[in-house]
Parts: C-alpha cells; structure tokens; sequence
C-alpha cells in the first residue's frame, strides 16, 4: 500500500515561488506516472502536472512555463516547482498516481497566493 504525503505549501505573494514536495511510500512509486492536483476553493480538484515514470512532462495551459514537476525515484519523491505565482494558483495541491487513484490521496497542502 502506497502512502503519499504532501508538503511545502504556505502564504506567498504574487511573483513568487514555492517548491512543493511528495514522499511516498510503497515501491511502485517509481514504475507509475504521477501527478499534482489542484483544487481550488469551490472548485473541482484537477490535474495540472504530470510526470512519467521515465520522466517526460505535461502541464495543462494555465501553469505551463511557470510550473516544474519532477521525480527523484531513488528518493521516493516527487516535486512541484512553482514560480511566478499568481493568486489563481491558490488552493489545495495534492499527489497522486495518473490517472488518479481514489485511494491514495493524501492531506495536501495549502497554497496561498495573496498579497
């Protein structure tokens, strides 16, 4: 059984950055795309990155150029890189295998973007 446990999120201010990370335990990590999703308030949680067990990316629109996901295997860990920070980014992000598993989702973490 897989655990994933996020973290790294807190309060920024538009512009700026925050590296989000994702430990899991298990040993399928390393054979699975994962993702990071966002679900913003009153909204649908949603996928915005995407990584494969290879290490090639997809990125839905709105993050592209300012978003990074990337995987350290030997670690267990996945991250979010999110740079230029605008306050649409806010919400609660949350790691999980994609396509996604019901069972797997974890706490999140809280991203807010305010000035």
């Amino acid at each position: 059984q897989v655990q994933l446990v996020e973290s790294g999120g807190g309060l920024v201010q538009p512009g700026g950055s925050l590296r989000l990370s994702c430990a899991a335990s298990g040993s399928s990590f390393s054979i699975n795309a994962m993702g990071w999703y966002r679900q913003a308030p009153g909204k649908q949680r949603k996928l915005v990155a995407v990584i494969t067990s290879g290490g090639s990316t997809n990125y839905v629109d709105s993050v592209k150029g300012r978003f990074t996901i990337s995987r350290d295997n030997a670690k267990n860990t996945m991250y979010l890189q999110m740079n230029s920070l605008k306050s649409e980014d806010t919400g609660v992000y949350y790691c999980n295998f994609a396509p996604k598993r019901g069972d797997y989702w974890g706490q999140g973490t809280q991203v807010t973007v305010s000035s």
